[in-house]
């Protein structure tokens, strides 16, 4: 699986949550939880596993510090981008997007490390757990 698709399915799963338009799992439970109780619940559930999966990924491969490493590079970039004049954020639903897309990077950017490091050093990372005992 390559990077881009990492990053891409981090994206939809934190738009398919919560983003400006109609379409995500927050507003359509909302209204419809009463008659699809179970349905929410599942989905709910759903999201939840993807969640855990790219946050635990995340936080064992670039840990708190690396988050917050790159949080601090992308907003910088935004940053540069709107001190000239590139992009702006008078719109909020387009700050939205650009926060889903901030922090999609950052979960793609913790499950693809691994790779990314082995590229850049040669080393493997391996789990220092022993799976005999």
């Amino acid at each position: 699986m390559s990077i881009f698709l990492r990053w891409f399915i981090a994206f939809a799963l934190l738009a398919a949550t919560f983003n400006p338009t109609q379409w995500n799992y927050l507003r359509w439970v909302q209204t419809a939880y009463r008659d699809q109780l179970p349905l929410s619940v599942l989905l709910g559930l759903i999201l939840l596993v993807g969640y855990i999966i790219y946050l635990r990924a995340t936080l064992r491969s670039i840990g708190g510090f690396g988050m917050a490493l790159v949080a601090a590079i992308i907003g910088a970039l935004i940053w540069v981008l709107t001190d000239y004049g590139l992009l702006t954020l008078d719109d909020p639903d387009q700050t939205l997007w650009l926060g889903l897309f901030a922090m999609s990077v950052v979960l793609g950017t913790g499950l693809s490390w691994s790779l990314v490091r082995r590229r850049l050093s040669g080393q493997v990372d391996v789990d220092d757990i022993d799976e005999d005992r």
